[in-house]
């Protein structure tokens, strides 16, 4: 399935669960997919944004980490569904999206969260969105100044 279906799929979800579990769930999913991304640009996307991918992949493997794994059914990880891209700046974008809607679902499970460790554990995973949407956001503007030099190319040609 390409990235684009997998993060409206994503959206859908998060914005649906109401329980608490149903949400940090999402979030993690979320995350994962942002890691699945992060690694297919960082190995098939453009030698310039490879670097950045790999952070993208680090920082959204960050926040699966500080997040207790749920338990999921076979062929429920979105993550392992990914085939392919599609096109990189609208996956780019809709991630960028997920990711700014992760970060609003902790901060309201956060504010909720009856124990001390929950509350610490979303304030891990908001920071590690809002980084790994940073570095998307870092992707985008490098796609952009890759098509803008590309641009001159064309126009010559």
């Amino acid at each position: 399935m390409d990235a684009v279906r997998l993060i409206v799929t994503s959206r859908r979800a998060l914005a649906a669960s109401d329980a608490m579990t149903d949400t940090l769930r999402e979030v993690w999913q979320a995350q994962c997919l942002a890691q699945a991304i992060g690694s297919r640009l960082a190995v098939f996307g453009p030698p310039e944004l490879r670097g950045e991918a790999l952070g993208l992949t680090e920082l959204a493997g960050r926040g699966c980490g500080v997040l207790d794994e749920p338990h999921l059914a076979p062929g429920e990880l979105r993550a392992a569904q990914l085939t392919e891209l599609g096109d990189t700046r609208q996956a780019l974008t809709y991630l960028c999206g997920l990711l700014g809607e992760v970060g609003i679902a902790l901060v309201g499970v956060a504010c909720s969260a009856a124990d001390e460790g929950t509350y610490w554990q979303c304030m891990e995973a908001i920071d590690a969105a809002d980084e790994s949407r940073d570095r998307v956001r870092e992707l985008l503007r490098k796609l952009a100044d890759r098509e803008a030099a590309a641009l001159p190319e064309r126009e010559a040609g």
